[in-house]
């Protein structure tokens, strides 16, 4: 039987309470409006667009975690919740101008006592990244190659920006 996804993916996301077909639009909807509504203090509002919408409905309010040894380092746990994001459209719409694209929340990287630890983001074409104390990563150019990143334990690629 083929899978979406390789097989320890598939697990991790069944083990979350993911399955094909799984979609909740109504809550990508609720958390749509509450980024829609919300604003930081210099103005910046979130983007919003297809991608990132229909990742919330197939994978929001999962915590997805590999169980086996990573391949380069440690798997790292992801919560599927856009509102993690709501305080960073600032941040978010800074790092959509250097990447000439729009970004949205996506979730976070638990740490190790299960504290976000990183933001996860999308941009318009559904390309994820993940954000973090050390900087800015690229983790795949989709939400399912995101996935299969930090539940193998793949390393991510870090983002290089132009020297001025």
């Amino acid at each position: 039987m083929t899978t979406r996804f390789p097989v320890a993916v598939d697990a991790a996301l069944r083990d979350a309470g993911w399955r094909p077909g799984r979609w909740d639009m109504r809550q990508a909807e609720i958390w749509a409006d509450a980024l829609r509504a919300h604003a930081s203090p210099a103005g910046h509002r979130h983007a919003l667009f297809p991608a990132a919408v229909e990742a919330w409905a197939e994978f929001g309010g999962l915590r997805i975690a590999g169980t086996a040894p990573g391949r380069h380092l440690a798997p790292t746990p992801a919560v599927i919740d856009p509102s993690a994001g709501l305080h960073w459209a600032r941040t978010l719409a800074d790092l959509g101008r250097a990447l000439d694209t729009q970004l949205a929340p996506l979730g976070t990287e638990e740490g190790h006592h299960g504290e976000p630890a990183a933001l996860l983001v999308l941009d318009r074409e559904g390309r994820v990244y993940s954000l973090d104390h050390s900087g800015d990563w690229y983790l795949g150019y989709d939400v399912d190659s995101a996935l299969a990143t930090l539940v193998t334990g793949t390393r991510p690629q870090r983002l290089e920006y132009p020297q001025h």
